[in-house]
């Protein structure tokens, strides 16, 4: 067994701030939280298809919680967070979109959460930069750069 779910939901969570999920971890429990938390890891591992490592994730189940095959880098782990805070933040505005369905335009205008749906999505905007910056860092680390100067471009 190789690197815990845990693990990276530890790095996620020191990059955000929710009061719903300090909640799900007082009154559930650690396990129930890695449960809430696998879909944004398993978006994050698709995006994640540079990777120098073996990304095989065998899912939590209702005994145990998830891991990886192998153990994964810090940095790894670390780009694996990065992603999910881009998920979490989508699912964010997302919440707020579904509730403006619920009121009418003049309502949905007086909500505080309604006035801060475009600071929000600005937000994501720039966590969505910020994460592709990084992927393409990534690639450009662990690409071997000596093919390129024999004109070999892929591997």
């Amino acid at each position: 067994m190789g690197t815990l779910s845990s693990t990276i939901f530890d790095y996620f969570l020191t990059n955000i701030t929710d009061y719903r999920l300090t909640n799900i971890y007082t009154t559930s429990g650690s396990l129930v939280l890695d449960i809430y938390l696998e879909p944004f890891l398993l978006n994050s591992i698709l995006d994640f298809d540079e990777c120098n490592q073996s990304l095989t994730y065998t899912s939590s189940g209702s005994a145990s919680e998830g891991y990886f095959d192998v153990d994964l880098t810090t940095e790894n782990q670390l780009m694996l967070s990065a992603i999910m805070v881009k998920y979490w933040m989508k699912k964010e505005i997302n919440d707020i979109l579904q509730s403006r369905n619920m009121l009418q335009d003049r309502d949905f205008r007086m909500f505080s959460e309604a006035n801060s749906l475009k600071a929000k999505q600005d937000y994501y905007n720039s966590i969505k930069e910020d994460v592709s910056q990084k992927l393409n860092d990534y690639s450009y680390r662990k690409n071997t750069w000596a093919n390129w100067r024999n004109q070999i471009f892929y591997s």
